[in-house]
């Protein structure tokens, strides 16, 4: 899959772009585990005109995780174009376009995926992007609004005609948010048109290695984004690569090589911020994991788990689970 100067390779597998999440350090542990290119968190144009630090440290990116998108929103025309110039001297591999956030304080604005209720700005805001930075611009949406109006196969021509060089897919539509299943019937009805000839990006309910081979043979598109079943699992990419390439006969990561990923997680998490902090940013990777899920009577630990507040006790359960729950089973 080529974007601009870059090439991906053939069936690329993402990290998507999700805020809390796909900061600097899981990023890297993304790549090093086989995503073939990741994004930033959501940056909010208007944040990032306005000079807050919380904002433009999400533009750091280390040299070892690239290739890299840094992923904006916004709902005007001038901040959008401004940010973005302010983005590019990041030095970026690509810059995105969020259409697709389908969350209240985001889309409730108007900006994310409350851009597909107002498809002219949406178009104005993609051109005038486009034609304010040097690097390839790339958009990720949604099927649609609601349910009556799933337009992106048209919309997908549009925003080719607006000069983006690839355009990724979210099979819901904002009113579904990330209920019911994503569609990817509709996703390849877009990698179909034959008048579209800038990669398709596939992303939407991918949670294993047989269900990513399974959409791309189905599919037919040119790349597939995994967000969701990434969170407390970075490893689902060695998995996925890993299928691709021996199929049934894949071996999937080692729990010793989890264990010691979710170690390095918490280590670099308290190291980026500080232990009270880190700790609670890295909770929502303990919580969502699938490393802990269906170990029985599990409830008191987890809660512990989840209520430790420094790096030694929250690593003395860790050992407890490795080395005496889990073989216990």
């Amino acid at each position: 899959m080529q974007i601009g100067n870059l090439n991906l390779g053939d069936r690329p597998v993402m990290l998507a772009p999700m805020e809390d999440v796909t900061d600097r350090s899981f990023r890297l542990i993304c790549k090093e585990l086989g995503a073939d290119m990741v994004y930033t968190e959501f940056v909010s144009a208007d944040a990032l005109i306005r000079n807050i630090d919380s904002t433009t440290r999400k533009l750091s990116i280390d040299p070892r995780e690239r290739p890299t998108a840094i992923q904006i929103y916004g709902r005007e025309v001038g901040p959008m174009v401004e940010a973005a110039k302010i983005a590019e001297q990041a030095a970026p591999d690509i810059l995105d376009i969020n259409f697709g956030c389908p969350v209240k304080k985001v889309a409730g604005k108007g900006a994310g995926a409350g851009m597909l209720r107002d498809i002219p700005k949406m178009l104005e805001i993609t051109r005038a992007v486009v034609d304010a930075v040097k690097i390839p611009v790339t958009v990720k949406t949604r099927l649609g609004w609601d349910h009556d109006s799933r337009i992106i196969v048209d919309l997908a021509e549009q925003l080719q005609d607006c000069g983006i060089q690839a355009l990724t897919v979210h099979g819901r539509t904002r009113s579904q948010m990330y209920t019911g299943q994503a569609d990817w019937e509709m996703i390849a009805r877009v990698k179909a048109n034959p008048r579209l000839h800038i990669p398709v990006i596939g992303n939407g309910d991918i949670t294993t290695p047989q269900r990513l081979k399974e959409a791309f043979d189905q599919s037919g598109v040119d790349g597939i984004m995994v967000g969701r079943a990434s969170i407390g699992a970075p490893w689902v990419f060695h998995d996925m690569k890993q299928y691709m390439l021996h199929g049934e006969d894949y071996e999937p990561m080692p729990v010793a090589r989890k264990f010691e990923i979710i170690r390095r997680q918490i280590r670099e998490s308290i190291d980026n911020i500080d232990e009270y902090r880190g700790i609670l940013h890295i909770r929502r990777h303990l919580a969502a994991s699938p490393l802990f899920k269906g170990i029985p009577n599990f409830r008191d630990t987890r809660i512990a788990m989840l209520r430790a507040e420094t790096a030694a006790s929250l690593d003395e359960i860790l050992d407890r689970i490795e080395h005496e729950i889990l073989p216990s089973l």
